[in-house]
């Protein structure tokens, strides 16, 4: 059985390196794939983006795209490392030492996931490729898209096992923020709609936010609330299945699909994970609908650049922006 292979394309050969497409700038793009005899992995040049993932039995995990042409046109962002600063920043803006600086918007008045041509919209660089593993780069020079520096971030896919672990690195030539994350969608049952899968989060705290999805202030307790997930609930008995919030982070995040018994546990150095259950999505604009994959973005802090109380986001000259997440899957 494999899963979503009408969306991410057939199952590709092992160790195969294809083009995939020429961006409208005249950029060329590569597919690489990975493969340990656990894991195979299809990972993008554009937008580093993880176009596929098969675990052990073969099945497709991850929601992805055929053409880059539907990446180009018909994506929320599927698979791809989003930054420079992944999240919002409220109003599009921030000060840092004394300076403001006023970026693109792209989410009403707010700045999202980089912005209008965030890391997800780039050719990404191809530093290292091995048969379990690829290293891409990307220079984001200074004021793009409105952010101080040039960064220079590195992402590293390694298969490891049935793990697949992200390794982030970025150092910039003066004073900025960053926060990267990867934003790939799971369905570890291939049914279409991820209300049936059970969540499990050590995290003691979220973030409350506003209509604009704006954190409101502190964390506040989940306990009594829908956000609840130290105890395995779920995705679909609480809200509608409708969330998109950060989790602030004490430990691991579990998710098991009852029916089919895949699971996927996810591990990070970060303070936080955004948790979003795919619920705007339309099936109209891209090729899936509501609730079809769930996004467990691991992260700083949303608006954390206008918030001293949060985990600091902000990078300097000499300093080294390192984060590693790993997704660890088995089957009950």
């Amino acid at each position: 059985m494999r899963l979503h292979d009408g969306a991410a394309g057939a199952t590709p050969e092992s160790g195969a390196t294809r083009g995939f497409g020429v961006t409208p700038e005249g950029e060329r793009v590569e597919r690489h794939v990975l493969d340990n005899g656990r894991l195979r992995a299809c990972v993008l040049t554009y937008g580093a983006i993880l176009q596929r993932l098969e675990v052990a039995d073969g099945a497709n995990v991850v929601l992805g795209l055929a053409t880059l042409d539907d990446y180009l046109h018909r994506s929320r962002y599927f698979g791809a490392v989003v930054g420079r600063y992944a999240n919002r920043i409220a109003g599009g803006g921030f000060t840092l030492d004394g300076r403001e600086y006023r970026l693109a918007v792209n989410d009403g008045g707010h700045s999202l996931h980089g912005g209008v041509r965030g890391f997800d919209k780039r050719v990404w660089s191809v530093e290292s490729a091995g048969p379990a593993e690829v290293e891409l780069s990307l220079v984001s020079p200074d004021g793009e898209e409105g952010y101080p520096g040039e960064l220079r971030a590195r992402v590293r896919y390694v298969l490891d096992g049935d793990a697949l672990r992200l390794e982030y690195r970025a150092t910039t030539d003066a004073p900025t923020v960053v926060n990267l994350t990867n934003h790939s969608y799971f369905d570890l049952s291939g049914s279409g709609d991820v209300r049936g899968h059970v969540v499990a989060m050590e995290a003691d705290r979220y973030l409350p936010v506003d209509a604009g999805k704006i954190p409101t202030g502190e964390p506040a307790p989940v306990a009594g609330t829908p956000f609840d997930f130290t105890v395995p609930t779920r995705v679909g008995a609480r809200l509608g299945g409708r969330y998109d919030h950060c989790f602030v982070l004490r430990g691991r995040v579990a998710v098991a699909d009852p029916a089919g018994g895949r699971t996927m546990e996810v591990t990070t150095t970060e303070p936080g994970v955004q948790f979003y259950t795919g619920h705007m999505l339309d099936g109209v604009a891209t090729p899936y609908g509501p609730f079809a994959g769930l996004c467990l973005e691991t992260q700083r802090f949303p608006d954390a650049p206008n918030r001293p109380a949060f985990p600091s986001a902000v990078l300097r000259p000499g300093q080294e922006h390192v984060s590693v997440t790993t997704y660890r899957f088995g089957h009950a």
